[in-house]
């Protein structure tokens, strides 16, 4: 059924939608409306604006809010730099794997080393050691 028109104007039909929709407001708007907040000096002029524009005295104490947190964060000093990376619980896990592998490369070198010096001392004494095969089996 669209819009019903009658013979001397046309109304729109006016439907209520099941659920209420929230309404939006753009910073240039919120601005805008403080602005003119800020600008009224008569008694009254604010609750007058407020009705005009279909807003609540709570909006503007809000707004207000968020203009001064924003003001204070901007004016905030701020670290120079580039930001940290936030920690991520796999690099941890590689740098406990890497200190692990760098500690067992050291008892294998040590190890290596002790084979080479019993080596060297058997063959000064004359000794024969087992060679890898026999040892194994």
């Amino acid at each position: 059924m669209g819009n019903m028109v009658s013979s001397k104007a046309e109304r729109p039909v006016t439907e209520v939608s099941d659920k209420a929709k929230r309404r939006a407001f753009t910073a240039e708007y919120r601005q805008r409306i403080l602005r003119e907040a800020a600008a009224c000096t008569e008694r009254g002029a604010v609750g007058a604006l407020l009705r005009r524009e279909g807003l609540y005295s709570s909006h503007l104490s809000i707004w207000r809010q968020q203009a001064e947190q924003a003001q204070r964060a901007a004016l905030a000093p701020r670290k120079r730099g580039p930001k940290p990376k936030e920690a991520d619980e796999r690099d941890a896990r590689i740098v406990q794997l890497e200190r692990d592998n760098a500690k067992l490369m050291r008892r294998a070198e040590r190890a290596e080393a002790l084979i080479e010096v019993q080596k060297k001392v058997s063959q000064l004494l004359g000794i024969a050691l087992p060679t890898t095969e026999e040892s194994e089996s």
